[in-house]
């Protein structure tokens, strides 16, 4: 049986647990076509290595630290404050002190692959219909 996840309108609660966070598991609380929002809990010490959410994310930290390698930089975060990340964009999280994070995933319903800025210049240059300019040359 799947867990249930919040209606709408149901009110949620997500404040700081305390001594619970260490025998909190990670839950999914929203979970719809359009968003999904997740509590993670990550203990001290643990690491996820390089991955994508399948939309645009943020990131709240509620309680704790982690440091988040992202677009390039460390970003450390810490209780109250929040981070955005591009859909797609591949990221990594060491747990520095024992965290609950809330994770808000807006999913893409593009069924096109996002460009990487290689392509995404490239298309923006011109389009392949147009034909290259020609000047004629006369003969003398």
């Amino acid at each position: 049986m799947s867990p249930s996840h919040a209606k709408a309108g149901e009110v949620l609660t997500v404040a700081p647990l305390g001594s619970a966070l260490e025998s909190t598991k990670t839950t999914t609380l929203i979970k719809t076509e359009d968003l999904e929002v997740i509590r993670l809990i990550i203990k001290a010490g643990k690491t996820l290595p390089n991955h994508s959410a399948p939309g645009v994310l943020i990131v709240q930290c509620l309680e704790g630290h982690v440091r988040f390698k992202c677009l390039g930089e460390d970003h450390d975060l810490k209780a109250g404050q929040l981070l955005y990340l591009p859909q797609a964009e591949t990221h990594a999280v060491e747990c520095i002190e024992s965290a609950a994070l809330l994770l808000t995933i807006v999913p893409s319903h593009s069924k096109k692959p996002p460009l990487n800025r290689v392509d995404e210049a490239s298309d923006e240059s011109f389009p392949a219909s147009d034909p290259p300019a020609w000047t004629g040359v006369k003969g003398s």
